[in-house]
């Protein structure tokens, strides 16, 4: 069994004198999956992510994408990045205890330093960053290290229940604005709400101009209209991505992510997780297209109701990538997604370089022009990518180059890069 000690963070800062390889797979998996729904944010205006209607196509092939896409990936790939971050920050804590160092001194400085690449990914390259919100959560995941697999789980549950509770109903009231007879307050904010949602809206128009423009002139509007945007999205996700974030690391104590259990009972994990995922989601699915996909319903279905559905089924993908590293170790395939979840921060990063060059105005300008199920085409080109460059750079390489970056800014010290044979 391999330890603990030498095994990277979610987005593998560190080399591999030992390392859990299901752990890395299972990243690299999740850096792969997460692109499935990023892809629409990186191509359409904003609201296209929540509904078809907005933009891209909602009717045959497009509508389908979305429902598939909605059942099977949306919020459960975010779910289990985030899943992944809390396990492996743990294994960071703990490398660093093992090796003499302050814990807490280690953990900062990595959270202080991914804040920053997260507000210059946000401002520079793309306006989906995760890395700000992570490091956020991370300042308070540090509290928590030493609790329970019982405590971390219990922890985990009421964050991600009081922000799925909080945003359910923030929905529903909005949806009684579109009842007769509602409060005119009510009605104005449904009416406005609803506009921005309709296809091809005002609100879907700006975001089309503004990405289809220069570099400068993105920028500008960032740093000018979007200045504060980091915090003002930090109450819509804060709790639920830290509970999932204790919910990883409960999985690493249980040794779920450890490579420690069986393949028989990481099936049986898989199999019960992916499928109260799949049934919520269906019915879900269903709940949706009942009301016509009216906004605030598919929005709060999104971001709420779904939630009890989305985290076992994101533990449920966790261990079903944990099975198949253990199952297919040897494999070419499984050793590439590997390598492409050692460098996750890296590929996480230059995906958000690949897309907006091909999308936005100061690239290809592809911005808002293609359909939903075009759009996967790029996605796979992507993974493609990925599993070609990682490997061999990691052949040569201790780290991938943001992870080296990452690690050298964190100790405020150049760090070794070429290998040593």
């Amino acid at each position: 069994m391999t330890t603990a000690t030498d095994t990277a963070a979610v987005f593998a800062d560190s080399p591999p004198a030992s390392r859990i390889a299901g752990l890395d797979a299972t990243r690299g998996f999740a850096v792969m999956g997460i692109l499935l729904m990023n892809i629409i944010s990186f191509a359409m205006p904003e609201n296209a992510y929540i509904t078809p209607r907005h933009w891209g196509g909602d009717s045959g092939a497009d509508l389908w994408s979305w429902a598939i896409a909605f059942v099977l990936f949306d919020s459960k790939m975010r779910g289990l990045f985030s899943i992944m971050f809390g396990a492996s920050t743990l294994l960071v804590i703990q490398a660093a205890e093992a090796g003499g160092r302050s814990a807490a001194q280690t953990h900062y400085a990595r959270m202080v330093v991914l804040a920053l690449f997260g507000l210059a990914h946000f401002f520079f390259l793309w306006v989906g960053d995760i890395l700000f919100l992570y490091a956020c959560c991370g300042l308070v995941l540090y509290l928590f290290r030493d609790l329970s697999v019982k405590a971390l789980t219990i922890w985990g549950i009421l964050l991600i229940a009081l922000n799925s509770i909080m945003m359910s109903i923030a929905m529903i009231m909005l949806h009684m604005g579109s009842w007769p007879g509602a409060p005119a307050d009510l009605a104005t904010a449904y009416g406005k709400f609803a506009a921005d949602f309709a296809p091809y809206s005002a609100f879907g128009r700006e975001d089309y101009e503004l990405y289809r423009s220069d570099y400068a002139t993105i920028l500008a509007v960032k740093l000018d209209e979007m200045l504060f945007q980091p915090l003002i999205l930090m109450p819509m996700y804060f709790a639920e991505t830290l509970g999932l974030m204790l919910i990883g690391m409960a999985l690493f104590k249980n040794g779920l992510l450890q490579g420690q259990w069986s393949i028989e009972r990481l099936t049986k994990w898989a199999t019960v997780g992916l499928s109260i995922g799949m049934i919520g989601g269906i019915a879900l699915l269903a709940l949706q297209f009942s009301v016509d996909l009216e906004p605030a319903i598919v929005m709060g279905t999104t971001f709420g109701f779904s939630v009890p559905f989305d985290v076992p089924m994101s533990i449920g993908y966790a261990a079903l990538f944990m099975a198949l590293a253990q199952r297919f170790a040897s494999s070419p395939l499984i050793i590439r997604v590997a390598a492409a979840g050692r460098a996750a921060f890296t590929n996480y990063l230059g995906t958000s370089l690949l897309m907006t060059a091909l999308f936005y105005g100061w690239g290809l300008g592809q911005f808002g022009e293609w359909s939903r199920v075009q759009t996967y085409g790029a996605v796979i080109a992507v993974w493609v990518i990925m599993l070609l460059w990682s490997k061999p750079w990691l052949d040569h390489f201790r780290f991938g180059p943001m992870e080296w970056l990452w690690r050298t800014l964190a100790r405020g010290k150049v760090q070794p890069l070429r290998r040593t044979h």
